[in-house]
């Protein structure tokens, strides 16, 4: 006869051995992050930054991050009565989230404060409140670049830009001029070109009213199809032009933008990407006819950036969820955060991190200081951007892979987090340009405005005598540089190296000397292995990991 045991007794097991959920923690708690705003400029925000890393970080923004990548959002091409609405519904955690950003300014904000440091202020607002979900950041980052793109017209800024930097969200398609804030998409790729814009058959005729003209076509990828207005390319008679395309017009009828799906797509699942169509759609010119390019280029460097921050983003994130679960869970006898082997990896990752992050803020320091008229920091802009661009974007999956590795079976099922980020990483390195687009972009920099190179050089010169590897590697840029027999084949190992030694030169001058050391000493000296956790064995490792991570031990 089988004995009837109490309940206390048929239990299987108690959970032991398991990492405490990270939230609450302070998504701020960076030291790199602090270090570079204050430094580029932006550090009269500090009480602000660390603010919202506390609410980033909290549990109820991590709910609502978790809450609108589960819940995705729904097309709706038509209402009960049949009459299209082409409208995409959201789950309110959604809106909890890009209400935020606006609020805290992650959106267009920066221009309209006058003061320097201003779009530095955003980035490292972008490198906190990131912690929550990555899918809200697309509008952000679409109205933020539409600003300089909308100014080339300026009766059309006048109009929209006020609306465009307000920290108000206002959900809904109503006229835009009788709502109290806006946001902004684009509408740049078709099917048949992707990143080629030049080869767009959407068609632009004008109207008898001057600047006024109706789009007839099919775009490919554009997201964020709630926006209020969007920027969009379309060949005109005299070119490929740039065009304000606003989803309700000045008299209150809807303007013709039919959602014909939306992607399905790997990551980046809580934002809808959309394919639009055009059928006598009312657009306002932006910028002279035959000109779309040289218009939007603005708009691309500036989500240019806001990749290489997203991506640095993730970087940050899932190294914090790594470090709060092996400073928790017990192997073989004792805390992985104390085995030689865990510490390896995570104080690699951590450098890669601080670089990624270090190079955004400089980035957007150089960004700020363009706007503000300096031709030098300009110049180091064009070619830094796409050079960050192409690299953190593509360290992200890799890295992202190492961090959910830390958790093992744990960081590979959806409640742990790991998986959502694992797969938002690749979206950085394709969108505004895959990897070969961003170093042809480069060689076109050097080859078009070679005082690009000479920015970027005296830049490198800022770090000379401190530290020999970086030095060596110097010169071997240079090398490269005066024997580019073959440029485009050749194209990514250029700008891997470019990238590297700028991170180099930053984290020498700016890191402390064991974070310096083992970076010049990997990444550019050579003593490194094809994975992360090969640093040698005179790494610090202790103050490197001290530095990166943040204690959560307090908690479980």
């Amino acid at each position: 006869m089988v004995p009837i045991l109490a309940p206390e007794q048929s239990a299987t097991h108690d959970v032991t051995n398991q990492a405490p959920a990270l939230a609450p923690y302070d998504a701020s708690d960076d030291a790199a992050l602090l270090e570079g705003l204050r430094r580029e400029g932006g550090g009269r925000a500090e009480d602000d930054i660390r603010r919202l890393g506390r609410l980033a970080g909290g549990a109820e923004a991590q709910e609502w991050g978790e809450q609108a990548n589960r819940h995705e959002p729904e097309l709706r091409t038509h209402d009960r009565f049949g009459n299209r609405v082409d409208e995409v519904a959201f789950h309110p955690s959604w809106h909890r989230l890009l209400g935020t950003a606006v609020a805290e300014g992650l959106a267009a904000a920066p221009w309209a404060d006058d003061r320097p440091g201003a779009h530095v202020v955003r980035t490292a607002g972008g490198l906190v409140w990131g912690h929550t979900d990555a899918g809200h950041g697309c509008p952000t980052s679409m109205t933020y670049a539409a600003v300089p793109a909308l100014r080339k017209q300026p009766e059309l800024a006048a109009v929209y830009e006020p609306l465009l930097v307000s920290r108000v969200y206002e959900p809904g398609l109503r006229v835009p001029s009788g709502k109290r804030g806006l946001l902004a998409g684009m509408g740049m790729t078709e099917k048949q070109g992707g990143s080629d814009v030049r080869t767009n058959t959407t068609a632009a005729s004008p109207t008898a009213e001057p600047g006024v003209y109706t789009l007839r076509g099919h775009k490919w990828f554009t997201s964020a199809p709630m926006c209020d207005v969007f920027l969009v390319l379309a060949q005109a008679p005299g070119g490929l032009s740039c065009f304000l395309v606003p989803r309700i017009l000045p008299d209150g009828s809807r303007n013709t933008f039919r959602i014909q799906r939306l992607k399905d797509k790997l990551g980046n699942r809580s934002n809808a990407s959309s394919e639009p169509e055009f059928d006598h759609t009312v657009a306002w010119l932006v910028g002279p006819e035959g000109q779309g390019v040289k218009t939007i280029i603005e708009m691309v460097n500036c989500t240019r950036l806001d990749c290489v921050m997203s991506s640095a983003t993730l970087m940050r994130k899932t190294l914090v969820e790594a470090g709060h679960h092996t400073r928790h869970r017990s192997a073989f006898g004792a805390l992985l955060i104390d085995q030689r082997l865990m510490r390896n990896v995570l104080a690699d990752l951590a450098l890669e991190s601080e670089a990624a992050t270090t190079l955004t803020l400089r980035l957007a320091g150089a960004a700020d200081r363009a706007l503000r008229g300096d031709a030098q920091e300009a110049a180091f802009r064009r070619i830094a951007t796409a050079v960050g661009k192409y690299w953190v974007t593509k360290r992200g999956p890799a890295f992202t892979a190492e961090a959910l590795e830390c958790l093992g079976g744990n960081g590979y099922v959806e409640e742990s987090g790991m998986p959502r980020h694992y797969r938002e990483a690749p979206l950085l390195s394709i969108w505004e340009g895959s990897g070969n687009v961003n170093a042809l972009d480069v060689l076109r920099a050097l080859g078009r405005a070679p005082e690009t190179g000479e920015a970027l050089f005296a830049e490198l010169a800022l770090a000379h005598g401190a530290d020999a590897r970086l030095d060596a590697a110097v010169l071997r840029l240079k090398d490269r540089l005066r024997d580019l027999r073959d440029p485009e084949t050749g194209a990514r190992r250029l700008v891997e190296l470019m990238a590297l030694v700028l991170q180099g030169s930053l984290l020498v001058r700016h890191a402390p000397r064991a974070v310096a050391d083992a970076f010049c000493a990997t990444r550019l000296g050579g003593d490194w292995g094809y994975s992360f956790g090969t640093l040698p064995g005179s790494a610090d490792l202790t103050t490197i990991l001290d530095r990166a991570l943040p204690d959560t031990t307090a908690r479980g």
